[in-house]
């Protein structure tokens, strides 16, 4: 009996450790590994947008956009909606077409987990919020859109992938316009490439 205990022991020490399998489906994404408490900003993002694609509107603005984005940790009364991370940012045009500051939520799920690595992971986000702009509203000169008002609604849906627990890298549409609440509603979609880093 002894012997057999012996050897079992053995083969359970030598046994190779399997390693974690690819899964998929949607799971709420993973907690900030760095995060701590009380802390307040979770993550930021920077990246480059090609300024007014078309998709949603006409392609009459030029110019690449700089994007900021600042997310912030998801406070506790936001768990009956989901636990959305609030949001503020700004698209900055290079080229002197409009530029805006917006603010919101983000929600995110992850896709597909432990893809070429333990931990890694693909990602979607999507986001709820406003913007203000520096551009026109009811009339404008070439080259430039009628956005309608000063404060618009910008929508976004971002995929990405979390190749660290700190670093991602991620493709990101987002739109801005009055929704039809304005006499304009020209309306800006912008697409891009992004970086994030988790604090």
């Amino acid at each position: 009996m002894a012997v057999l205990c012996a050897a079992g022991l053995a083969g359970a020490q030598t046994a190779p450790v399997q390693p974690m399998g690819t899964t998929f489906g949607f799971a709420p994404l993973p907690p900030n590994p760095n995060a701590t408490p009380g802390q307040i900003i979770d993550e930021v993002k920077a990246g480059v947008l090609a300024h007014d694609v078309g998709f949603l509107g006409h392609h009459i603005e030029h110019g690449p956009d700089v994007n900021l984005e600042m997310l912030f940790t998801s406070p506790d009364f936001l768990s009956i909606i989901g636990s959305p991370r609030p949001h503020i940012g700004g698209d900055i045009n290079t080229a002197g077409a409009t530029s805006d500051g917006f603010f919101g939520l983000t929600w995110g799920i992850s896709l597909i987990q432990n893809l070429f690595q333990p931990d890694d992971y693909v990602f979607a986000t999507g986001s709820l919020g406003g913007a203000v702009h520096d551009g026109y509203e009811l009339s404008a000169p070439d080259g430039h859109k009628r956005l309608g008002s000063p404060v618009l609604f910008r929508e976004s849906a971002e995929i990405g992938y979390q190749i660290t627990p700190t670093i991602s890298v991620s493709a990101i549409l987002d739109h801005i316009s009055n929704a039809n609440l304005a006499p304009r509603n020209a309306g800006i979609t912008s697409a891009g490439a992004r970086v994030g880093v988790k604090f």
